[in-house]
């Protein structure tokens, strides 16, 4: 059992301020897992950080904290690293400021999701205190908004190996859609992106002939990809997508067929398919169009889905009895470490709203912070009852 004569309680907003004045934008920590780790040891926690590094990527700090022992394992994953502010002229105030303005809290990682981990551990840290069984722990990254390799899916896999096991997780992410309460994340789309290099003969663009231009060709493969949707969606997930972002050739010269031209594209896809089988079907489109060309790939991660069932059941009521509206259970929107938490338990994102989320001004209102830490409260109880 835990000792309650270390539980000091955790003001929430105090406590999200702090996380927002350390401007810990990726890979940077710029001291904001310190501010985490020293509240959470005041709460009884057992903190660890867990670093890694890899060849060619930025080294990444990230903390493990827990409490108590044994199953059940409740963990709360979530992430202190967050982009950068962008045009900070645009700002109506300190991005990394952290002022409290109308009862609202602005800074970057205010609701992306510094706001949502300081709330989980206010909430916590009391009923942690007088925990009789099973575990509490938190796994924390700073490397969500980057590359996301030296952070989350490491920390699983040392966990993993040390026999750590877990029964259930929530993401503090921005999962709430328009307010606070509408939406619950069960899964998300697969992230891919494909380059494309078409090679061709350079030449005089008046002897044509004599060349073999990559540009036409690389046009018939975009022409290709993108003539028919990948798919019209299914019960749980939206539409999959290909897009290409670039295409460029670098020619300075209107009078020279380049040698080469080049092209870049993402496809968010949905649980019908695999990387792996579109990997193929891209390379089946493009060989119709023939000619030479490379074609490289980097996998951000794999379509996932926690169907319905007794973690969603048991977030979407706890969200219900504390404001009274039934959240939507969604796919939608980008990656998030949740993509490898699902390989090892089932999971589920739930925090502020996402309205503001990588925007100048992003904020987050103390009164969501409340509701949040109502329902994390709700989850815990119900969870180890």
């Amino acid at each position: 059992m835990p000792d309650t004569a270390h539980h000091k309680a955790i003001d929430a907003v105090e406590l999200t301020r702090a996380l927002i004045r350390c401007a810990s934008i990726t890979p940077l920590e710029a001291g904001v897992l310190g501010v985490l780790q020293a509240a959470l040891e005041k709460s009884g926690f057992t903190c660890r950080r867990m670093d890694f590094s890899e060849a060619g990527t930025e080294p990444v700090a990230n903390l493990y904290a827990n409490i108590g022992s044994g199953p059940p394992h409740f963990c709360f994953a979530g992430h202190v690293d967050v982009v950068p502010v962008g045009d900070r002229k645009a700002w109506t105030v300190d991005p990394f400021g952290a002022e409290l303005i109308d009862g609202t809290i602005y800074g970057r990682g205010a609701s992306d999701m510094k706001g949502a981990i300081a709330t989980f551990l206010a909430a916590a840290a009391p009923f942690a205190a007088s925990l009789k069984r099973g575990t509490i722990s938190l796994l924390i990254t700073g490397d969500e908004e980057g590359d996301a390799v030296n952070g989350t899916r490491k920390m699983l896999e040392q966990l993993a190996r040390e026999g750590v096991k877990f029964d259930a997780c929530v993401v503090g992410e921005p999962s709430n859609k328009n307010k606070f309460g509408d939406m619950i994340k069960i899964g998300r789309r697969g992230s891919m992106t494909g380059r494309l290099t078409v090679h061709g003969i350079q030449g005089h663009i008046a002897y044509p002939h004599l060349a073999d231009n990559p540009v036409h060709r690389l046009g018939k493969m975009i022409a290709g990809l993108t003539a028919e949707p990948l798919d019209n969606g299914n019960k749980h997930f939206e539409a999959s997508s290909l897009q290409f972002y670039t295409a460029d050739v670098g020619n300075k010269t209107n009078n020279l067929i380049p040698a080469q031209a080049t092209a870049a594209f993402n496809i968010r896809f949905n649980d019908g398919h695999t990387s792996a089988s579109l990997k193929q079907w891209v390379t089946q489109r493009l060989d119709q169009v023939g000619g030479r060309y490379d074609l490289t790939w980097r996998v951000s991660g794999e379509a996932f889905f926690t169907p319905p069932g007794a973690l969603s059941e048991l977030v979407s009521n706890a969200v219900r009895d504390t404001v009274g509206a039934t959240p939507e259970l969604s796919t939608t929107g980008g990656t998030s470490d949740a993509r490898f938490i699902r390989a090892y338990c089932p999971v589920v994102e739930f925090g502020l709203v996402s309205q503001t989320m990588h925007k100048v001004d992003e904020r987050a209102a103390v009164a969501d912070l409340a509701a949040l830490g109502k329902v994390y409260r709700l989850i815990l109880e119900r969870f180890f009852a």
